[in-house]
């Protein structure tokens, strides 16, 4: 197999913009955009070349504080085969512009189409696109009070990101209680996964994704379940279970737990270094689970995750036996 060519990618941040240029026509993948980077010399760290490559492409500077790891992508061309080490750059000194004539511009990350882009940087514009917490519901709800409760502790947190997980509900009034939760979290400017079998979209086409569970997940076939128009995530706990993620083309991955939970005492959480390794190999963006908080974001960040996915970690069941991960 031929080595890969090792390369350090820069995902430039303003706001909610990031900086794209033009790959010049007579180059692989000409006329696609693509991030700022360039190869990662032997023996040179990723960061150190993506500073480097900075100055030489953008005349900006970063520091090392300012350049956060966002996701490792391995891709194979017909004619080469690449490892791409993404950064996001959360700070800069200098104006970017074109250093060697090339055409750059900002665009908003919500507008980033897949298509215009090499192959390769697919999942780097998920990644890009989907929020540093995924916050999961718990089952701190009855009755009536249901989407009051509800509303109010999204309103408190404002999360990107919900994830409605009710397995305890019949088809039926899970899919009333989605139906009543879109406008909510269109009135704080969240998205809504949904949480079950690819059905659920049925019953809830407005929502923005689906969940699977592993139970769902591994008896699925070799295909994509449901239409690039919604997101698609996996509950994965081990290396196998990421790969039928990517069979599957799962645009994330949760993977736990990898802290200790209350819920399963029993289970020895794999830690962040065994989980670093996992989402190394994982080629899309991976969430941490599993006792953890917001307070985690910058640690599974360091460890190359996209972020955590939490249940407790922002709605306090009443009982213990209730926070559970979503597997």
């Amino acid at each position: 197999m031929t080595k890969p060519i090792h390369v350090a990618v820069g995902v430039v941040r303003r706001g909610d913009e990031v900086l794209v240029a033009r790959r010049p026509d007579h180059v692989h993948q000409g006329g696609r955009l693509e991030f700022p980077g360039g190869k990662v010399e032997p023996g040179e760290p990723a960061p150190e070349a993506l500073k480097r490559e900075l100055a030489e492409e953008l005349g900006i500077g970063a520091t090392t504080d300012d350049i956060i790891p966002l996701i490792r992508v391995a891709h194979d061309y017909d004619d080469k085969c690449v490892l791409l080490d993404v950064f996001e750059v959360t700070g800069f000194t200098g104006e970017p512009h074109g250093v060697e004539g090339q055409p750059v511009e900002w665009r908003p990350a919500a507008s980033l189409d897949p298509e215009a882009f090499p192959a390769a940087n697919g999942p780097i514009i998920y990644a890009v696109q989907l929020s540093d917490t995924i916050h999961i519901t718990g089952e701190a709800w009855s009755g009536e009070n249901v989407l009051a409760t509800l509303r109010e502790k999204l309103e408190e947190q404002r999360p990107q990101t919900v994830l409605l997980r009710a397995p305890w509900l019949s088809r039926e009034h899970y899919a009333e209680r989605a139906r009543a939760l879109v406008p909510i979290c269109r009135d704080i400017g969240a998205r809504l996964v949904l949480h079950g079998e690819p059905s659920a979209l049925i019953d809830c086409p407005d929502a923005d994704g689906i969940h699977l569970p592993w139970r769902v997940a591994e008896v699925l076939e070799d295909t994509r379940p449901v239409s690039r128009q919604y997101w698609l995530g996996v509950s994965c706990h081990n290396e196998e279970e990421l790969a039928q993620a990517s069979v599957l083309e799962a645009d994330y991955a949760f993977l736990g737990p990898v802290q200790a939970t209350a819920s399963h005492p029993t289970t020895s959480p794999m830690g962040w270094e065994v989980a670093s390794g996992l989402i190394a190999r994982a080629n899309r963006p991976v969430y941490a689970l599993g006792g953890l908080s917001t307070a985690d974001v910058n640690t599974a960040r360091h460890y190359g995750a996209r972020g955590i996915a939490t249940i407790s970690g922002w709605w306090r069941s009443p009982s213990p036996e209730t926070d559970e991960e979503p597997s």
